[in-house]
């Protein structure tokens, strides 16, 4: 890989790192500092390419993704990620322009985990990334639970539907999970922005809206158990 698109930034070996792929280097730079100044570690690249194979050699703890990256725009990026079992599981935040509003969509329908806007403020950013980590983290705690037809594993993030493995993203296991574990009672839109993205308020609902939608497809024939509860959110319904 060439050292003129890439930057390393480490201060410790137990700190998450966090792999940039960015091609305006200046914001690369501006998040790459905001990281250090919260303890974390760093890697920039500028190019679609150069982060898949960044990624593919030293799996990061969580990728920051632009879109419009040359060489390899970021759906194409992420799709090859999502594809490699060594990145599959690896939690995603895309950047986006402002005005793109189609483009923010198409991110969170592919699976990301979150995404921002540009311009976007640095405390934001961070916010966003203890958010993702944090419920990362949480979902990896070493038990079993079971909700018919589902069966969690919280130490692998693996979701099981009549002992068939379901291809889940970290989020949507979260999201899938906390409403399993409450199964048959109503969560509002509110609580469940906020105790799986962290978010406190409703801006985001689309977020909510798209990751739901995704959830039904991979569950397939047990996509009627998640119930929209006109008015007040989602509950998933036992059999």
């Amino acid at each position: 890989m060439e050292g003129k698109i890439t930057e390393k930034c480490h201060h410790g070996e137990d700190m998450q790192t966090i792999l940039i792929i960015e091609d305006e280097v200046d914001i690369a730079e501006l998040i790459s500092f905001n990281l250090e100044r919260h303890q974390y570690s760093s890697v920039m690249v500028h190019d679609g390419q150069s982060g898949v194979d960044a990624a593919f050699q030293d799996p990061p703890d969580l990728i920051i993704l632009d879109l419009m990256l040359p060489k390899k725009d970021g759906f194409a990026v992420f799709k090859e990620l999502r594809n490699d079992d060594r990145t599959r599981h690896i939690p995603v935040l895309i950047l986006t322009a402002k005005a793109q509003t189609e483009d923010r969509i198409a991110g969170l329908e592919i699976g990301a985990d979150d995404y921002l806007t540009k311009p976007f403020s640095p405390k934001e950013l961070i916010l966003r990334i203890k958010a993702i980590l944090k419920r990362y983290t949480k979902s990896t705690s070493s038990s079993f639970f079971e909700c018919t037809p589902f069966r969690f594993n919280k130490s692998t993030l693996q979701l099981f539907a009549d002992n068939k493995l379901i291809d889940l993203t970290a989020t949507e296991f979260k999201l899938i999970l906390y409403l399993c574990e409450r199964a048959n009672a109503p969560q509002d839109r509110y609580t469940l922005l906020k105790e799986v993205w962290g978010y406190h308020d409703e801006v985001n609902s689309r977020t909510l809206d798209t990751h739901m939608k995704r959830l039904r497809q991979k569950i397939g024939p047990h996509s009627d158990l998640i119930q929209t509860v006109r008015g007040v959110g989602y509950q998933i319904t036992t059999q």
